[in-house]
């Protein structure tokens, strides 16, 4: 037990990390605008460049993780994004080609951080009991929100003080740390080496695995989770992306540390208290998937009538209270389908996963693209929170028909595991 709560209190760190070092272009946005003379386009096809890495690493990440372990992708992947976000304002000096560097680092960001979330997911799939599951991926999901609440506030001081580039070196710094305490104090020499013959087994998907990819894709739950994951991802996505422009265009005399900051400190009691909820439920004799149904139709039905109010509103303080509406109750999604996924098939849990982020991380690139065009062709941010409400209300009508928690990957029809 100690040893968990250590774990679970370290993987939260590097959820929070990881956000760190991908909200720093968000955050800079228009600073890095201003300072390269780009316009709403130009911005979105850099902020969407993130995504197209993003959905390349998922799949084979969640494999190698189901494979060799999860810890250990985890860390080798934080080690590489640490030193290219110190590295990014520091190239940019020695090439004129910016809006070409920036699109190609962000890029190589998103391939980086693409196997983070199906290691996560393979990891506790692995290592954390049924009854269990929904509070643990709570607790450490509220690294996301935690991370954009550190960056957004201490990110938007030094951004004040010391412009863009202190941002990024802050952020790589801080993982690099993470990388070191997390080898040293809780991992073993031994536990850090990954077997030549292990990373093979891990990079091919053969017979030998013995997993019934066939059977299992042709599961419509499976389809219903995917979906469904996809749609929360890529709306997520966009308003991460987003958000700080908005504020910043419609409220030009607002504070950036209360816009970056207040909707992703709503977030992090939010998403405990969902885990602790489905838990309880759960534990007093609810149906699994009806929790999962329910928390979902909080995390993308509820938060997208909030999204559809900020972009009516024209008062400062609503746009406060909507955003973090929103934002919070989107954290209900790692009670609902984020933790359906270890229901549905814990063998391969981390392949899964991956395919549902892949399917994300595309459709994040088309929403945050689009979202910026949108806006720059009608001038209207209204646009936005619509599309936002509309791709969410897509994958909560299929999760809701189609939804169910009984394991499918242990079927006496497939093969053995």
């Amino acid at each position: 037990r100690p040893e968990s709560r250590v774990w679970t209190v370290m993987l939260l760190l590097g959820t929070c990390l990881l956000y760190c070092a991908r909200v720093t272009v968000p955050i800079c946005a228009v600073a890095l605008s201003t300072h390269f003379s780009w316009d709403k386009k130009q911005s979105g096809v850099v902020l969407s460049s993130f995504f197209w890495g993003y959905c390349l690493t998922q799949i084979i990440g969640g494999h190698i993780s189901d494979q060799v372990g999860g810890e250990k992708v985890l860390l080798l992947s934080a080690s590489a994004w640490g030193f290219l976000t110190i590295l990014t304002p520091l190239l940019t000096h020695i090439t004129s080609a910016h809006l070409v560097f920036m699109a190609s680092s962000r890029f190589f960001m998103g391939l980086l951080q693409g196997v983070y979330f199906p290691s996560l997911a393979s990891l506790l799939s692995q290592k954390v009991r049924e009854s269990e599951r929904s509070f643990t991926y709570s607790t450490v999901g509220t690294g996301s929100q935690f991370g954009t609440l550190v960056i957004g506030g201490a990110g938007s001081l030094l951004l004040d003080w010391y412009g863009w580039e202190s941002v990024f070196y802050f952020s790589g710094l801080l993982t690099l740390l993470w990388v070191y305490c997390t080898c040293k104090y809780l991992l073993s020499e031994k536990e850090l080496i990954i077997p030549i013959d292990y990373l093979m087994r891990g990079l091919s998907i053969s017979k030998q695995t013995k997993v019934p990819w066939k059977q299992l894709f042709k599961k419509a739950p499976i389809w219903a989770v995917i979906i469904a994951q996809l749609s929360t991802a890529s709306t997520f996505f966009t308003l991460l992306s987003w958000l700080p422009t908005f504020f910043k265009e419609t409220f030009p005399e607002s504070k950036g540390w209360v816009f970056n900051v207040v909707p992703w400190l709503v977030a992090i009691p939010t998403s405990l208290f969902s885990g602790f909820l489905s838990d309880h439920l759960i534990s007093q004799g609810y149906k699994t998937i009806t929790i999962r149904k329910f928390m979902q139709v909080v995390g993308s039905g509820v938060s997208s009538i909030f999204a559809l109010c900020l972009g009516q509103t024209s008062s400062f303080c609503k746009a406060i209270v909507f955003a973090s509406a929103s934002v919070g109750l989107q954290t209900f999604n790692h009670s609902g389908i984020s933790v359906n996924v270890q229901d549905l098939a814990p063998s391969c849990a981390g392949l899964l996963f991956g395919v549902g982020n892949t399917g994300g991380a595309l459709l994040g690139v088309v929403c945050v693209y689009l979202a910026g065009y949108l806006i720059e062709t009608t001038g209207s941010w209204i646009t936005v929170f619509n599309l936002v409400a509309a791709v969410n209300s897509i994958g909560l009508c299929v999760f809701l028909v189609f939804g169910e928690a009984q394991r499918v990957d242990t079927d006496s029809g497939y093969m053995d595991l």
